[in-house]
């Protein structure tokens, strides 16, 4: 329930509102206690006494607490409502923000299905039990302290009769909770993962197509819904036996009432109002006690969703702007130094950098080649900020990227990566994603010029054209109506559109065929060599494109130079760049010589002789 009460400053804004519904749901059952104490005052009193004239009186003093009942229970929803839907609101929104200033290594360990969750149904859950739950659970405990105090002022012994019955529904309701919680909680976990599962089916559906995977996607996801039904079933079991104890248990107590109290009325020591009022009394307990069950394990549900949301929450975000954030160094000339930088995963059992030490002059392309696993796309990626160094520094112009607010930072540092990224929207809206005015709004004659500069730029103009709605084309989510080659082209227009200092691009042109990466690659030359860029590469035409190539290999700096340089005296990146080509064994009647020359895609020399 700790979690819980940390939601608890969401609604303290509207705490007037509140206040003002648990007033209401207080009044609602006060006057429906009331009746009963009217109802043995007509019983004993006009009926009794066959008083026909004061008859209407007690009648309209009955159906004034109705109407005041009603008029209550309708104003605790209306007071509920706006800070109900305002909680989720904010809850929804911080959640949202904090997972956006998280660095990438929690994004690498947690799935999109579980944030989701967290997100979307949590809040829900929370939501909802502070517009409903919380207000009765409440008002449903006062009830039943009340209603025995009222049956213990009219007759004792039915009073204690109520109080035994409810006894074992306390036990009972305790004992289920704590059973109840440990099942939902693993029932939101597997709803979580089923998210997963869904999402990642649906966005990887051409894989699955093409490896006729379709049927071992269905049976996972099938498990894991059959594995969620236990769980819930788990969870109706629980609550039908604690619905049977509440319902089973009141039942008996007004069967005993009716017989003891019956015999008290034929003997004289009760009168037959008192009865009616008592009987009544214990009928109105019936719903605060029925729901108690539920309640209790609505707020057990809602103390999960809590948890969870908070497990998120908790997070702490590394990657902060400072507390006096330097400004950005005036003309920011893009000098990029790297000074022992070390990098672990957290968890990870081995550092992926160790000891990275490189300066970067303004205006310089640098290419970092390195084997899978080298560290490439982890250096490229502390470079915005999207992680800190475990150990060492980077600087621009000599200032540490730490000491930097993320927004100036990020204003000129930009970047593209292997796996291109586009949203649900207009090819515009994705291309101008990283400008002040984003999106559509930034259409306009001097914008749409801007946009199809950048179009042109990365040879992506063309098939932009071709598209139904040019630059109004709305592509489905992830891109998925566009090739691969025509998704990286988008990005990186975007990246390139913001006219950046520093670019880095990580396999940014990996889905791209040898003769369209030329092209872009001569465009680009014209945007290289006003901004520092970094590109992750293998292909030696991107390699040639660097100024200076940066070989990793086991996350330290083994060797720097031109890629000719590299390729003349580094062994392991020869083999890296060119890997060695089979031996081609001529017939034994053939006496030509064969000669293999222009190996590689990009006419790398290469000339082999055989007999």
């Amino acid at each position: 329930m700790t979690s819980l009460r940390r939601c608890a400053p969401y609604l303290r804004p509207h705490r007037w509102l509140m206040a003002g519904a648990c007033v209401a749901a207080f009044g609602s059952m006060l006057a429906g206690l009331a009746m009963p104490l009217v109802l043995q005052r007509l019983v004993d009193g006009p009926v009794v006494e066959r008083d026909l004239a004061a008859l209407p009186w007690f009648i309209g003093g009955f159906a004034l607490l109705g109407v005041v009942e009603a008029v209550l229970l309708g104003a605790r929803r209306l007071l509920v409502v706006r800070p109900a839907t305002r909680l989720e609101t904010a809850m929804r929104a911080d959640v949202s923000a904090h997972i956006q200033r998280l660095p990438l290594s929690f994004h690498s360990r947690w799935q999109s299905g579980q944030l989701r969750s967290r997100t979307v149904s949590d809040v829900m859950e929370i939501g909802r039990f502070a517009a409903f739950s919380a207000i009765y659970l409440m008002v449903n405990v006062a009830a039943l302290a009340v209603g025995l105090g009222v049956l213990a002022w009219l007759a004792p012994v039915l009073a204690l009769i109520v109080f035994l019955a409810y006894v074992p529904m306390v036990v009972a309701t305790t004992v289920f909770e704590q059973r109840f919680r440990v099942v939902a909680r693993s029932a939101q976990e597997v709803g979580g993962d089923l998210s997963t599962t869904v999402e990642e089916s649906v966005l990887g559906v051409r894989v699955l197509k093409v490896f006729g995977r379709g049927p071992e996607a269905v049976r996972q996801f099938t498990g894991r819904a059959r594995r969620l039904r236990d769980l819930e079933l788990r969870k109706l079991s629980y609550t039908a036996a604690l619905w049977w104890i509440i319902t089973a248990l009141p039942d008996l107590a007004i069967v005993a009432m009716i017989g003891y109290g019956g015999h008290s009325v034929a003997t004289g020591a009760l009168t037959l109002g008192t009865l009616m009022a008592a009987v009544t009394v214990a009928t109105y307990l019936r719903w605060p006690a029925d729901t108690l069950g539920w309640l209790t394990a609505d707020a057990s549900t809602a103390a999960t969703a809590a948890d969870r949301y908070w497990q998120v929450r908790d997070e702490p975000v590394t990657v902060t702007d400072p507390e006096r954030p330097r400004p950005l160094p005036s003309p920011v000339r893009g000098e990029i130094r790297l000074e022992g930088v070390h990098y672990a995963h957290p968890g990870g059992r081995t550092a992926t950098l160790r000891g990275v030490d490189l300066t970067v002059r303004a205006g310089t392309t640098v290419a970092v080649a390195g084997a899978t696993g080298s560290g490439k796309s982890t250096l490229l990626s502390l470079l915005s900020r999207l992680d800190d160094p475990t150990s060492g520094r980077i600087t621009l112009d000599g200032v540490d990227l730490r000491d930097l607010a993320l927004a100036d930072l990020r204003s000129v540092v930009s970047g593209a990566f292997d796996d291109p990224v586009l949203f649900s929207g207009t090819v515009r809206a994705n291309v101008t994603l990283g400008l002040p005015e984003t999106g559509d709004a930034a259409a306009g004659e001097d914008g749409d010029a801007a946009v199809w500069e950048a179009l042109r730029t990365v040879r992506a103009d063309a098939f932009v054209s071709a598209l139904p709605d040019k630059l109004s084309t709305v592509i489905g989510e992830e891109g998925l109506g566009l090739s691969g080659g025509q998704r990286q082209r988008l990005a990186l227009a975007r990246a390139i559109l913001r006219r950046p200092t520093v670019l880095v691009l990580d396999d940014a042109l990996s889905a791209l065929d040898v003769r369209t990466e030329r092209e872009v690659e001569t465009a680009l030359r014209g945007v290289l060599c006003r901004v520092t860029t970094f590109v992750a590469a293998h292909r030696p035409g991107t390699l040639r494109l660097a100024d200076q190539v940066v070989f990793l290999s086991g996350g330290r700096v083994a060797a720097t130079g031109t890629h000719d340089e590299l390729m003349a005296r580094e062994p392991e990146y020869r083999l890296l760049v060119a890997p060695s080509l089979p031996t081609v064994i001529a017939r034994p009647e053939d006496d030509s010589d064969d000669i293999l020359d222009d190996i590689t895609a990009d006419g790398m020399a290469g000339r082999g002789r055989t007999r």
